[in-house]
């Protein structure tokens, strides 16, 4: 847990707190896979948020008895999980498809703000859980779900890494980690703007 303080705000001799810079990449690695075990098909990383695979993905009973509401895939098409709407018809899920590919110079950025006002959504929703997933649960499930601690829950790219590393082991691809510090030094620029 050490290596998590390392990456905020420190503060000066006169007590003040000094700006928080969005760490390079090397070091946000550090953070990535931090749980000790092995991650299951599915974990809840936030109250209500889950990460997880494909086959969490279509395993419709587990879903529907761990009450998920909203379900958001991060591989949706032909060529990845190819669930669709359609898939959780009769489940009452609400569905949302993303089809990004898991290769460091897809721009998963233009899914950020949709995935995070989805997310936020199902949590809005009266016993809303959202599950969100790609193949592997790694890295584009992973990646929307830190985009939309950021965007709606006003977090740096180091607190949403450490809030979801507590519970599932991740690894954004790096494009989509460069992408991720992007969005953290922007966010950061119209939190402190005046």
């Amino acid at each position: 847990m050490e290596i998590f303080k390392e990456f905020g705000a420190e503060e000066n001799q006169m007590g003040e707190k000094s700006r928080y810079e969005t760490p390079p990449s090397s070091e946000l690695h550090r953070l990535l896979w931090f749980k000790p075990d092995t991650s299951n098909h599915l974990d809840e990383v936030r109250p209500g948020i889950y990460i997880g695979d494909l086959y969490a993905a279509k395993d419709r009973p587990t879903l529907q008895a761990l009450n998920i509401s909203h379900v958001l895939n991060a591989a949706h098409g032909k060529y990845n999980v190819n669930t669709g709407a359609s898939f959780y018809r009769g489940t009452n899920i609400t569905y949302h498809g993303v089809e990004a590919f898991d290769s460091p110079s897809f721009d998963m950025t233009p899914f950020f703000y949709s995935a995070a006002k989805f997310i936020k959504s199902a949590l809005s929703t009266p016993g809303g859980k959202v599950f969100v997933h790609c193949a592997m649960g790694l890295s584009r499930s992973a990646t929307l779900v830190l985009a939309y601690l950021m965007i709606e829950e006003k977090m740096t790219l180091v607190e949403a890494i450490t809030a979801v590393a507590k519970n599932r082991n991740i690894c954004p691809n790096s494009g989509f980690l460069e992408q991720l510090r992007t969005l953290d030094t922007q966010l950061q620029n119209q939190h402190s703007a005046p």
